[in-house]
């Protein structure tokens, strides 16, 4: 831990961008910004070039009150301007569809919805690697992104998955769908996941353990599987659930 000029604690990170000019270069020399924080009420002529910047890459663009950002600042000296830049370089969907016909294999793909926390998306990756699925795909906003905790954490696995990061999870569903893609969420309410074939192209739609899969996204899917459950909570770490889930795909998929 370091101390801050406002005399706060804070873990130094890594993928923090800060000051006008820095920003400003990393967005032209097109790296991977997964956010945004603007001084709230500065519009001078350097924040608007840095927001221009922003919007042609689709990037998220938050507004916030100067304490916020000193309180994000591991320099204190932002001048008004915050970008979080992703430690590895985002893949597309149609990537994931092409690794999966080069092994000759049915597209199997992990999507999650509304994981924020790093060493869950880490995991995941991690199993997602282990487990054969072609790529993990997760949301623009409300997710975690490709942070340098998520690459620690999947083991080296970031190296060999593609993630790839849409702006609107349930359209993806249904563009992939129209590929020959089947969809399942993992929901409570669900069919006990052992009752369902889980065979062929497959896309396995993973939730946080709070909030689950939002009401859209699940509405979007084709089916809903439930993990039986026969302690006395009634929820799996996300990671742990995604892990259930893939291995009973691998299970399937492993007899003829």
């Amino acid at each position: 831990m370091m101390e801050n000029q406002n005399g706060k604690d804070y873990v130094k990170n890594e993928n923090l961008i800060e000051g006008r000019n820095a920003v400003l270069e990393a967005f032209r020399s097109k790296k991977t910004i997964d956010k945004l924080l603007v001084l709230d009420g500065c519009q001078d002529g350097p924040v608007r070039s840095i927001i221009r910047e922003a919007k042609k890459q689709d990037t998220i663009i938050q507004f916030a009150a100067k304490e916020r950002l000193n309180q994000v600042s591991c320099t204190g000296k932002h001048q008004g301007v915050i970008a979080f830049a992703a430690a590895y370089a985002y893949a597309k969907v149609e990537d994931m569809l092409n690794l999966a016909r080069e092994r000759g294999e049915d597209p199997f793909l992990i999507l999650l919805d509304n994981i924020e926390d790093p060493h869950n998306l880490g995991a995941i990756i991690r199993t997602a690697n282990l487990a054969g699925a072609h790529g993990v795909i997760i949301p623009k906003r409300r997710a975690v992104g490709l942070t340098a905790t998520v690459a620690k954490t999947s083991a080296g696995a970031i190296n060999y998955t593609p993630v790839a990061k849409v702006t609107n999870l349930a359209k993806t569903i249904e563009e992939l769908k129209k590929q020959g893609l089947w969809f399942v969420c993992a929901d409570m309410d669900g069919e006990q996941m052992y009752r369902l074939n889980l065979k062929g192209p497959l896309g396995l739609v993973i939730g946080s353990e709070g909030e689950g899969v939002g009401r859209l996204v699940k509405e979007t899917c084709d089916l809903t599987a439930k993990i039986p459950m026969k302690g006395e909570i009634d929820s799996l770490n996300a990671s742990v659930a995604a892990g259930v889930l893939a291995y009973e795909v691998v299970r399937q998929r492993l007899i003829r």
